[in-house]
């Protein structure tokens, strides 16, 4: 028989009533305006046109106006500008490049081309979040710049579902900057985004989060299994850019499952379950597949956060395959392996994620913790910048039990820059702080210290 003293029972009291706390949320009527507004028509239109160009290999023709990634990244670009033009020019639409040349995949000097929009915001336009899909296409051979190489799902889906995205998201004005990004030459090194996230390096941008979509609209696996329902969500751990100091750290601290790539995949997951019917997404613990790789990896080798947002169930016989039928299995990258409804689910999941986090402030800089041998947790943050003060309305903190994958319970503490949680012990959960704006769109959570730190 257990016997509680009454110091023991008050304790276990205090611990269920912190507990009780669950996640406050405010439900936002515009984004489920935004999710209704993509159309699978409209995807689908985008994704028969790009495939129409035959192949948009990086190494492929560039001079024609019907075939060849030139052709290709022309026709992106004048739908980028049709855009910009309905929205009375609210996009600074470009072409970025460089040669590359010496590469395995590239031996011989290639101009690399992206094309690249930026919605401006009106409050914080030097805070960026970004969505991108890449244009390029290959067969079984990497090097075969020839052959007709369709690309339907992989990844004329995650262009579509971009240009897509844009349209829809071009209609309303926001704090921060979106960036919508068709990148060249993933399958030839990941080059577009290396070219992308260095330029942003060097401009400054302050880039809050990469939703990188690469193959959005395939739903039968190579497995047999035939699901529109799931989508994945895959994000790294240990920040690439983690010193040996933060590392040693991390290790006290924690940290290893709340990078901020991490904390913007839980944002996500959490804007599907909100949003998108009939979706469930899984937030995937690796940076990618094994031995794969996407243009979200450059930005998160720079200490950006970013995450691929795919399929669950992938089909490798239309992947990177010759088109051809062999023992009555036809192999390749068509337009009959692609649910445009379901590309259009994940590209609304993009659209009311990126909205949320632009309509949001910045995620808090600076997040300390304090607490050790005490009864209580001590969470604080540096103030909002200038520019933010008008739109940020207060803080939320959050917590969860550390083998937990999402947050669990959270309070809101007003606009303040430290708040101590009583009787809630700092060894017991993991902690976290989001920027909340006066209409109530949240910033991603950010985990305390260098491990979690979304920059300034």
């Amino acid at each position: 028989m257990k016997i509680f003293t009454l110091s023991a029972a008050l304790g276990l009291a205090l611990a269920t009533s912190a507990q009780a706390e669950t996640v406050s949320y405010q439900e936002q009527e515009k984004l489920h305006d935004i999710a209704a507004a993509v159309s699978a028509d409209r995807i689908e239109h985008d994704i028969t046109k790009l495939v129409s160009f035959g192949t948009r290999h990086t190494l492929s023709e560039t001079e024609s106006d019907t075939r060849g990634i030139g052709a290709a990244r022309r026709w992106i670009k004048a739908e980028f500008d049709k855009i910009s033009a309905a929205c009375g020019g609210c996009l600074e639409v470009y072409f970025q490049s460089r040669v590359i040349s010496g590469e395995s995949r590239i031996p011989n000097p290639t101009e690399v081309v992206s094309v690249i929009a930026v919605q401006r915001g009106s409050v914080d336009p030097d805070r960026y979040v970004i969505m991108s899909g890449d244009i390029d296409s290959r067969v079984s051979d990497v090097m075969d710049a020839t052959s007709d190489a369709p690309g339907a799902n992989d990844n004329a889906s995650g262009v579509a579902g971009t240009l897509e995205a844009a349209r829809v998201l071009s209609q309303y004005e926001f704090a921060g900057s979106i960036v919508y990004a068709a990148l060249a030459g993933e399958e030839q090194g990941l080059f577009g985004g290396k070219i992308m996230a260095e330029q942003a390096q060097a401009d400054g941008w302050r880039i809050k989060a990469v939703l990188n979509n690469d193959m959005i609209g395939n739903i039968e696996g190579v497995n047999g299994v035939i699901n529109n329902s799931t989508a994945r969500i895959f994000a790294e751990g240990t920040r690439m850019d983690e010193t040996e100091a933060d590392a040693r750290r991390r290790r006290f601290t924690g940290g290893e499952v709340d990078s901020p790539s991490r904390n913007v995949a839980r944002y996500i997951d959490w804007m599907a379950d909100r949003y998108i019917p009939n979706l469930d997404t899984m937030v995937i613990y690796r940076l990618d597949r094994f031995g794969r790789g996407g243009h979200h990896r450059p930005f998160n080798d720079l200490g950006y956060p970013g995450v691929r947002i795919m399929e669950t169930n992938e089909n490798y016989n239309r992947q990177h395959q010759d088109l051809r039928v062999e023992d009555g299995i036809a192999y390749g990258d068509t337009l009959d392996g692609v649910d445009f409804d379901y590309a259009a689910k994940l590209t609304a999941l993009n659209a009311v994620s990126l909205a949320s986090m632009a309509w949001a402030p910045s995620p808090p800089a600076g997040v300390s913790i304090a607490g050790a041998v005490q009864p209580s947790t001590t969470l604080s943050w540096e103030p909002a910048e200038a520019e933010e003060q008008e739109l940020i309305g207060g803080y939320r903190i959050y917590w969860r039990h550390t083998d937990a994958p999402n947050w669990e319970f959270s309070r809101d503490v007003g606009l303040v820059n430290s708040y101590t949680l009583e009787n809630i012990v700092i060894d017991n959960y993991f902690f976290g702080v989001a920027s909340v704006s006066k209409d109530g769109f949240e910033s991603p959570v950010v985990y305390p210290g260098p491990a979690g730190a979304f920059g300034e």
